[in-house]
């Protein structure tokens, strides 16, 4: 039997055409490269295209993904800047006001309490967008690093991660929502953001597991280890680049789905509470009015709607740019 031999960082592996595999220099490597004008499937220097530039060409040609895309950057844009459209403040109310209609100046009217309905929804907007790119950020990193060992490791280590995620799966959302955020006396966000990572981890960890499982498999992962890699860099050069894909798609569409269950819980009385400025709130404010004044609940409601179906769209949109079985 041949002598192993050691991992070199600056060798490649490139396929012989017949199923195996031959492993080259970098310096060799080189010569694999597609010349300028080659056939499809070349990049701009004559490289083969990877999967991302596949995916963002077709995201720059689909108009779901643009429109959604400047709905989520308009967002943002007023998340960090809400003075830039909104003059007023958010917590400045005239009782002398509530519930009138439409004014120079307040465009969306007052609310019940006589607080401006225009300020309160584009002030609404930082806290939902906050609440959700958090969430999204530590249940994506939480759940896929738990997952990806999961399935990169298997044995005792998968098994019990598997039944600990069947457990997280039975627990109602909303349910423990209420059981948990009721007896939370802050004010702020982070329980909130808390709550939805503790429970929101195992789909993505769940993802990210098949993921890793189908990556493992690959014969560029087998070569790696065959040349000695050590386990952490077959999981972050190998492995990873190639089973994130799926965590993204997913990720996406749940930052969506964060923001309507931070608005459903303020609904509730139990995420925000008032003087926070949440669309949750002010939707829950606005309903025993609705017939009075229909414009204090139509606006929040309205603002909150485009929002989580902005970031739906763009998830689809970037799941199908990103699956191969649609090329």
């Amino acid at each position: 039997m041949p002598e192993q031999q050691p991992y070199e960082a600056g060798r490649a592996i490139a396929g012989t055409g017949m199923g195996g595999a031959m492993d080259l220099a970098a310096s060799e490597a080189t010569t694999l490269e597609r010349t300028p004008g080659g056939p499809e499937g070349t990049g701009p220097a004559g490289k083969p295209r990877s999967l991302w530039s596949d995916a963002w060409r077709d995201l720059r040609r689909d108009p779901v993904f643009l429109v959604s895309a400047l709905v989520i950057l308009f967002l943002v844009f007023i998340s960090v800047w809400p003075s830039a459209i909104a003059s007023g403040n958010p917590l400045t109310c005239d009782l002398a006001r509530a519930q009138d209609g439409s004014a120079p100046g307040h465009p969306f009217g007052y609310d019940g309490q006589g607080c401006d309905v225009y300020t309160r929804t584009v002030y609404g907007a930082r806290t939902s967008v906050t609440v959700g790119v958090l969430a999204t950020l530590g249940v994506s990193v939480f759940g896929s690093v738990l997952g990806g060992l999961a399935g990169y490791f298997g044995g005792l280590w998968d098994a019990v991660l598997s039944r600990i995620t069947d457990i997280f799966f039975a627990i109602p959302v909303v349910l423990g929502g209420l059981v948990l955020l009721s007896v939370v006396t802050s004010n702020t966000v982070w329980p909130v953001i808390g709550f939805m990572v503790l429970l929101g981890w195992p789909q993505i960890s769940r993802i990210a597991r098949g993921s890793v499982i189908t990556a493992k498999q690959n014969d560029y992962v087998q070569a790696a280890r065959a040349l000695g890699a050590s386990d952490s860099r077959i999981l972050l050069r190998h492995i990873a680049p190639n089973a994130v894909a799926p965590v993204i798609v997913v990720a996406t569409i749940a930052l969506g789905t964060y923001i309507a269950l931070e608005a459903t819980l303020s609904y509730l009385g139990v995420g925000l509470k008032p003087p926070s400025v949440s669309w949750g709130i002010d939707i829950s404010a606005a309903s025993p009015y609705i017939r009075n004044a229909p414009h204090a609940l139509l606006w929040p409601s309205g603002a909150l709607a485009v929002t989580v179906l902005a970031f739906i769209m763009l998830g689809d949109a970037v799941r199908d740019a990103l699956d191969p079985k649609l090329r």
